[in-house]
């Protein structure tokens, strides 16, 4: 299924919030050659013709995967100088990582990959390149993704997990027109689910969120395992949620459940789901089982709001603690964590290190989302004037895209600095897009709205006196 016409992949609000992960390959069994054509002329002879049978791992149920992996280093015990074996541990060590929250694996990963390279140099290891690729853009190192993504383009152009790295790199730097371009050059070369999530999420930062849904209910016409249908489903889901469809994006959570009973990404889904709709014994009940499997920062975040909606505050707080926990072992394990650690602890903590944090991510990449965090930590802060410039600039990096997240913190700031008028304007448009954004959120947009409505009638009666 090729995508043309206007261009058309996941579900976002922030960065480190229901992002695409990085697609590699994994053996359904042991180990995976080249997701390129001739993969089976690139194998180790010692490993089973079977073994080169692939699936993308971000699709995997996490049984299937922990199994692939113990496969993989009890064949690379016996066959150690299989490059292509060491490649593909690698990139199912990125997986894990990513889908556990454990990001200890991440070494492992880089070692598995090095001794990859050791043993096929680079100029004939597109696998081990695009696998550094991905572990690059999984700790948030999107210039060195995108530089080993064109390193391994080079040496097999038509690599599906180079293709798609090299789509979230840009996305991430912000480069949103080089990224329609990388997008629709890997649906030339490698249409498929992993390509056909990504167009659609480039879209939907393009502001055609319309053409962001064909393109996924294509796919999940398109879609015929169960890890894929879940997999789009959750995207479509994500999508309906930020447009603030709540009762749509439950319908495709649940479809993405029925697939696949275990999916993460859509239990969180339908917890954010049942969170807007006011459903907080459903969405606790969600958010608890998914932070028990995957503690992520958004997700830890996201529980901590809901429980501060409750008015326990005590478990609210344990939740933003483990953030904090989480964030030193992922810096320990060479994550970058400033963007998710800006967002929550401006929300939820030390403003002056939300600051800090929001500074060195803005150094290394000027994304719509990195511009946003920028402004609501300067406005944490008390420095409005400058918040505001990086407000307009979250909006003028990517024209078109409406986030209520966004509008919301312009909302505030420009409440901050007086402008009542601009305030009412944004906030309502945060809450007209999606009303269940967040659930302090929300609550602080009504609640701004309602002083600055107040303030208008008094203003009113004043003049009249």
């Amino acid at each position: 299924m090729l995508v043309r016409k206007p261009q058309f992949a996941p579900w976002h609000g922030r960065p480190g919030r229901w992002r695409i992960a990085a697609v590699v390959a994994v053996a359904l069994g042991l180990t995976a050659g080249s997701v390129a054509s001739g993969a089976d002329a690139d194998r180790s002879p010692g490993t089973p013709r079977a073994l080169a049978a692939t699936v993308p791992v971000e699709r995997l149920a996490a049984g299937d995967l922990a199994q692939g992996i113990t496969g993989l280093q009890q064949h690379l015990k016996a066959q150690p100088r299989d490059a292509t074996g060491w490649a593909t541990l690698g990139a199912a060590y990125v997986e894990q990582a990513r889908s556990t929250g454990d990001p200890a694996r991440y070494p492992q990963a880089e070692k598995a990959f090095g001794r990859s390279l050791e043993l096929r140099p680079a100029d004939g290891n597109d696998a081990a390149l695009a696998g550094q690729a991905a572990l690059a853009a999984a700790r948030h190192d999107f210039t060195t993704a995108l530089r080993r993504a064109d390193q391994a383009l080079r040496v097999n152009p038509y690599s599906e997990r180079a293709l798609a790295t090299r789509v979230d790199a840009l996305v991430e730097l912000g480069r949103y027109d080089e990224a329609l371009g990388a997008v629709r050059l890997a649906d030339r070369r490698r249409p498929g689910i992993p390509v056909f999530t990504r167009y659609a999420y480039v879209l939907e930062l393009r502001g055609d969120v319309g053409g962001a849904r064909r393109v996924l209910l294509r796919a999940l016409d398109s879609a015929f395992t169960p890890g894929d249908v879940a997999y789009v489903a959750t995207a479509l889901g994500r999508l309906a949620w930020s447009q603030g469809d709540f009762t749509e994006s439950l319908e495709h959570f649940a479809t993405a459940l029925r697939a696949e009973p275990g999916h993460v990404p859509a239990r969180e889904g339908r917890g954010r789901a049942y969170a807007a709709l006011g459903d907080t014994k459903r969405a606790v009940s969600d958010l608890e089982e998914v932070v028990r499997r995957h503690p992520l920062p958004g997700q830890l975040a996201v529980l901590g709001e809901v429980y501060e909606a409750l008015g326990r505050r005590d478990r609210a707080e344990e939740q933003y603690a483990l953030v904090r926990t989480w964030t030193r072992l992922a810096r320990a394990n060479g994550v970058a964590t400033d963007l998710e650690l800006a967002l929550v602890e401006a929300d939820h903590g030390d403003a002056a290190g939300a600051l800090a944090s929001a500074r060195a991510e803005w150094a290394r990449r000027r994304s719509v989302h990195t511009a946003d965090a920028l402004a609501w930590a300067l406005h944490a802060n008390g420095r409005d004037e400058e918040a505001l410039t990086y407000a307009k600039q979250a909006a003028a990096l990517s024209p078109g895209h409406r986030d209520a997240s966004f509008l919301f913190h312009r909302g505030m700031i420009e409440r901050a600095l007086g402008d009542d008028a601009a305030a009412r304007r944004d906030l309502r448009a945060a809450l007209a897009l999606n009303p269940g954004f967040s659930v302090t959120g929300a609550r602080e947009a009504k609640a701004a709205l309602s002083a600055l409505s107040a303030l208008s009638g008094l203003s009113g009666l004043q003049g009249e006196s």
